[in-house]
């Protein structure tokens, strides 16, 4: 029997060449020291390292055994006993030292219902002495490529986790501690443990994407992603594509399978920006996305299940746009389970000055100017400004003051504030852009804020109106 195994080996066996070797190793335990023999003489031309032990209880001691990509088990050590139990034992002992290693069994007692339960308690194949040296060389390679693959995904989870958790790094980016801040900060913390919908609406610029991430920091879902996307600089014909994915070859540019917003932020938290910006085409779509709480993506028919926390925000007054007919009222019910609004910086006087210090050590920090410091009547003039574009205007300005300084101190004369009311503006325009903005900011006045109604009256597309917008900021 063991020339047979010797014979097929070295001369039956198309072996492969030393300098194509796979980087793999291999641990024999068999208690039979022939075989060990026969399957070194196998294995050892196509694998780098193959060690062989006869005693099954060297495995609990066995150096590095979670470094073996595979291990050949047999079932069966004690004389006269041919149950399979001991195989089984030592099975459960490997996978538990060395998890990600794949383990095949061997015997020379043929029994299905013995297979079936080492694959159940996790063996990755199996295999019946005398064997095939082809079949067996096929099965050793399959489950070393399984072993492979599992490390893989376990590397490939590892990173994610990494990457997520310096994404989500567990600190709040929300200054200040005026009470109008302090109150919607209640209101998060008592939110943010639930899986309810949340709406977030306040003018432009007042922090609405940090209270939604403020809501994910501070939920169940904060180990997961967070995904933001602009609902308004998404193009409505690939609005599908973008929230909802698509498949190879569904359009001119598919080039492959790809998952959308709601696929990617499964299990986290999904925040809408801007959503009262989107068509009542779009709207219905989303709708339906969110009822079903499923995508499908375009080019297919199969639903894919979503797990997310919804966020959404807008600084548009959604309940007059549900009047006008312009947003659909059972969307509004769908998103509005919370409503937060976060207040603008007018609002929130003493937190102004707070966040300019924040500001000017963060810019400072950066363009290596440390020491700045802003005199009285500075802070004064910073303090009587009304603030219309709120605190990403505010960080504009200290970032323009921090790099124009020339000294250790800035003065009023550092911070260009233009205070420039839409009544001066209409008074005494002098540029195609101050009358651009007038017949914008009237178009939106006009429209509660919606961009597609505004977009319509002045006769440009929602794209162009924001891209307008977004270049104005």
């Amino acid at each position: 029997m063991v020339f047979q195994y010797w014979n097929e080996g070295w001369w039956g066996f198309n072996t492969k060449p030393h300098n194509s070797m796979v980087n793999g190793k291999i641990l024999l335990v068999d208690d039979n020291k022939s075989i060990l023999s026969a399957l070194e003489i196998l294995l050892q031309f196509e694998y780098k390292e193959v060690v062989s032990i006869s005693n099954p209880n060297q495995i609990p001691s066995f150096p590095q055994l979670d470094s073996f990509d595979l291990v050949l088990l047999d079932m069966n050590f004690s004389a006269g006993v041919n149950t399979g139990n001991e195989g089984l034992f030592w099975l459960r002992e490997i996978r538990k030292r060395a998890p990600h290693t794949s383990v095949i069994m061997m015997t020379a007692y043929g029994a299905i219902d013995l297979a079936v339960k080492a694959l159940k308690e996790g063996a990755a194949d199996f295999i019946l002495k005398p064997w095939n040296n082809e079949r067996l060389m096929a099965t050793v390679r399959s489950a070393f490529e399984l072993r492979r693959s599992k490390q893989e995904i376990h590397d490939l989870k590892k990173k994610e986790s990494n990457l997520k958790q310096v994404i989500n790094e567990d600190k709040s980016l929300i200054v200040g501690n005026s009470k109008p801040l302090t109150s919607v900060l209640e209101l998060v913390n008592k939110v943010a443990k639930t899986d309810v919908n949340v709406l977030i609406t306040g003018e432009n610029g007042t922090g609405k994407e940090l209270i939604a991430r403020e809501l994910h920091r501070l939920s169940s879902r904060k180990n997961e992603v967070f995904i933001g996307v602009d609902m308004g600089s998404i193009a409505e014909n690939l609005f599908e594509s973008e929230l909802f994915g698509h498949t190879k070859g569904s359009f001119t540019d598919a080039k492959e399978d790809r998952a959308g917003k709601f696929e990617a932020a499964h299990q986290g938290t999904l925040f809408l920006d801007e959503i009262g910006n989107l068509s009542l085409q779009m709207q219905a779509k989303l709708l339906s996305a969110i009822q079903n709480r499923s995508v499908v993506r375009v080019g297919s028919n199969k639903p894919i299940k979503v797990d997310i926390r919804l966020i959404c925000a807008t600084n548009c007054n959604l309940e007059q746009m549900v009047a006008d007919g312009l947003f659909r009222e059972d969307l509004l019910y769908r998103i509005n389970t919370i409503h937060i609004e976060v207040p603008p910086l007018r609002e929130r006087e003493e937190d102004i000055l707070v966040l300019a210090e924040f500001f000017l050590k963060k810019f400072a920090q950066k363009y290596d100017k440390q020491g700045l410091r802003i005199n009285n009547l500075a802070q004064e003039r910073l303090m009587e400004y009304p603030w219309p574009g709120n605190i990403r205007e505010l960080q504009h300005t200290m970032e323009r003051a921090v790099i124009l300084s020339d000294g250790n101190v800035l003065k009023p004369a550092d911070f260009l504030l233009h205070a420039k009311t839409m009544q001066s503006f209409e008074s005494d325009p002098t540029t195609l852009d101050e009358m651009e903005q007038i017949m914008i900011s009237k178009a939106l006045d006009q429209h509660g804020g919606n961009y597609s109604a505004a977009a319509e009256q002045l006769g440009i597309s929602r794209q162009t109106l924001y891209n307008k917008l977004k270049k104005k900021k």
